[in-house]
C-alpha cells in the first residue's frame, strides 16, 4: 500500500482508503484476499464525543492502522511470538518510506484527493492554495491562520489550554489513565519519561496528571503549548512506529507509547515554578517530530504558542502535570472516565491551577 501511494495519487484508493471502501478496489483484494472478512469482523473505527454538542460521531479508521492492528494482535502464535523482530521492523521500514515518498514534488498530486477524502477547510489555511504547496508532506504541517485557533479564557493567568486538534483524554492521575485507557503492563511515568524508576524527575512526575492528544490524518499536525512557561531541555528517545489508535493504547501486554519513537519537551510552568512534560510521539507513517519554537531553549513561551509539528502520519502528545499544576475540567474528566475521546481543538479549555 505505500508503494501504490508513490505512484497512485488518489489517497482515497491507498493507504488512506476506509474499511467502507474496501470493497470497492481491486487491487486490495488481489493483494489482501479476506480483506472482506478483516473488515467486517474487527473494528474500524472509533466513537468520539464533540465537545461543544455532546453528540456523539462514529469516525471510520484509515485502512493502513487497521492492517497495521491486525499484524500485531491477530496473527497466528507464531506471528504473534514474532512480531517484535518482523511486523515492527516492517512497521518502521514502511513508515520511513511513506516519509520520504510524501517529500517528493510528485507526492503534490496527492493533496486534493486527500482534502476531498477528509473533507477539510481550506479556508482557515494560512495558504489555502493547495497548488502552492512543495509536496504532501508541506500541506500536511500546514499552518493556520493567526486567528483560526484563539485560546480560551485567555485572559485568566491560571488558564491551560489543548495543545493539539485532537481526540483527548485527560486523567487527574496516572493510576486513573491505567484504569480506564492505557492497558499495557509495562505503561509508568519513568518508561515514557525513559528515566530510571529512583530519578529525581521520576519523582518529581510521580502521580501527575496526564493529557492524551490523539491526532488523527486529517487533523492540523501542529502542537502548541499548553501553559504560560519557559522551553526547557529535550530528550530524544528511539523507538518503534505502531499506530497510536485507540485499539492499540487499550490492548493488554502492549505499550504503545513506550514502544514508539518520542521526543520529551520540558517546561517550566510559569505559575507554579514546576516542569511540564510534554511528550511528542511518533506512530506509524509518521515521518518525524519537528521542534520550531520548542527547540528554543530557555525561551518564553504562552499559551497557544506553536511548539513544533509532526511530519506525514496521525500521532499523539502527552502532557504530564505535576501535583498541583492542572485540574481538568469536568466534561473531560467525566468523558475520559467512561472512557471515551473529546473531539477539541487548538486552545480550547483544559482545565486550570488550581488557586492556594
Amino acid at each position: 500500500m505505500v508503494a501504490h501511494s508513490e505512484t497512485n495519487h488518489d489517497v482515497s484508493h491507498g493507504i488512506h482508503m476506509h474499511g467502507k471502501n474496501v470493497f470497492e478496489v481491486p487491487w486490495i483484494h488481489k493483494m489482501i484476499p479476506g480483506i472482506e472478512k478483516l473488515a467486517s469482523n474487527y473494528h474500524i473505527g472509533n466513537f468520539v464525543v464533540v465537545r461543544e454538542s455532546g453528540e456523539r460521531i462514529f469516525e471510520s479508521m484509515p485502512i493502513y492502522a487497521r492492517i497495521g492492528m491486525h499484524l500485531l494482535f491477530y496473527g497466528s502464535a507464531r506471528e504473534t511470538v514474532l512480531h517484535y523482530k518482523s511486523v515492527a521492523h516492517l512497521l518502521q521500514a514502511q513508515s520511513i518510506k511513506q516519509g520520504s515518498i510524501y517529500n517528493s514534488p510528485d507526492s503534490a498530486k496527492s493533496i486534493a484527493s486527500f482534502v476531498q477524502v477528509y473533507s477539510l477547510d481550506l479556508d482557515e489555511l494560512l495558504e489555502p492554495d493547495i497548488t502552492k504547496y512543495g509536496c504532501f508532506n508541506e500541506f500536511f504541517f500546514r499552518k493556520l491562520k493567526p486567528d483560526a485557533r484563539p485560546v480560551e479564557n485567555a485572559a485568566n493567568p491560571s488558564g491551560i489550554c489543548s495543545a493539539a486538534d485532537c481526540r483527548l483524554t485527560v486523567y487527574p492521575t496516572v493510576d486513573l489513565a491505567r484504569k480506564f485507557w492505557i492497558k499495557g503492563d509495562e505503561f509508568s511515568i519513568p518508561n515514557l519519561l525513559q528515566v530510571p524508576v529512583d530519578s529525581s524527575t521520576a519523582i518529581e512526575f510521580d502521580g501527575a496528571s496526564m493529557a492524551i492528544f490523539r491526532l488523527a490524518p486529517a487533523d492540523y499536525h501542529r502542537f502548541h503549548c499548553p501553559i504560560d512557561g519557559v522551553v526547557g531541555d529535550t530528550t530524544n528517545v528511539p523507538g518503534q512506529y505502531y499506530t497510536v489508535n485507540p485499539q492499540a493504547v487499550n490492548e493488554p501486554k502492549f505499550d504503545v507509547f513506550t514502544a514508539n519513537v518520542r521526543s520529551i519537551l520540558y517546561l517550566t510552568h510559569t505559575a507554579t515554578g514546576k516542569r511540564v512534560a510534554f511528550v511528542a510521539i511518533g506512530a506509524l507513517l509518521v515521518g518525524s517530530i519537528v521542534w520550531t519554537k520548542g527547540a528554543e531553549n530557555g525561551a518564553e513561551v504562552k499559551r497557544g504558542e506553536e511548539l513544533g509539528y509532526f511530519a506525514y502520519g496521525g500521532s499523539t502528545v502527552i502532557a504530564l502535570f505535576p501535583k498541583g499544576v492542572v485540574e481538568f475540567d469536568q466534561d473531560l474528566v467525566k468523558n475520559s472516565e467512561e472512557p471515551i475521546e473529546t473531539l477539541v481543538k487548538v486552545g480550547s479549555s483544559l482545565g486550570t491551577t488550581p488557586t492556594a
